[in-house]
């Protein structure tokens, strides 16, 4: 699996291009603010086709290109059901000072096409197989997916896990204790070979984040 790794300028939010290799057809995950151009580019130069747009959540930082780069390509965005409609109004996931953060008079419009997921749900994209496993806590449809080949093991955890931190609770549609039980029931049960590809900063595994991870060691007691 060929996994490509762009960071966005504002929030160094992580976009992933996923494929089985160069000239293939990919999955683009979370593409966040101004990463339009250099994802062009980079589909460019590996003969990439996207064939889907997959959310981990409606974070505008995460979704900020999602429409111009589903509408690009002609190609679906898929998301978690009880995140949808932040694709319909971002605002509703932010407060008013993150608003501001990135910027007034948004011109956003909604994606032609958006397919909304299920816990439990597989979807079948460019070759590959990813599983839906609903993560509330950051923001009630946050959404890990899981995916991998004979190599390797690699969950998207957008903003439920991050290497030794995890996403916060206190914005719109977060929860604490949402957050705790998707730490004790979803993400400690994973394998420890799991590599993890954050929403936010470098790659980590599961056995590295169960060794050193407060909030997982918090939660790993909590049993």
């Amino acid at each position: 699996m060929l996994i490509e790794t762009l960071v966005a300028d504002a929030f160094g939010t992580n976009c992933y291009v996923l494929s089985s290799g160069p000239g293939a057809e990919c999955v683009v995950v979370d593409p966040g603010i101004g990463i339009a151009p250099r994802l062009d580019d980079l589909l460019t130069d590996r003969g990439l086709k996207p064939v889907a747009v997959v959310l981990t959540h409606g974070h505008l930082d995460h979704t900020f290109s999602v429409t111009p780069v589903c509408g690009a390509n002609d190609v679906p965005a898929y998301i978690h059901t009880d995140d949808a409609h932040l694709l319909a109004d971002p605002a509703k996931g932010f407060s008013a000072n993150m608003m501001s953060l990135v910027g007034t008079g948004l011109d956003w419009t909604e994606p032609d096409d958006v397919q909304t997921l299920a816990d439990g749900g597989i979807v079948e994209l460019a070759g590959m197989r990813f599983t839906v496993d609903h993560a509330p806590g950051h923001t009630a449809g946050s959404a890990m997916f899981h995916t991998g080949d004979a190599e390797g093991l690699y969950t998207l955890t957008g903003d439920v896990l991050f290497r030794g931190a995890i996403g916060r609770t206190d914005l719109p549609g977060g929860s604490d204790a949402a957050m705790q039980e998707t730490l004790r029931t979803k993400v400690l049960p994973l394998d420890d070979a799991v590599v993890v590809l954050p929403g936010h900063g470098p790659a980590t595994t599961i056995a590295a984040e169960r060794a050193r991870n407060p909030y997982l060691k918090r939660a790993a007691g909590a049993h």
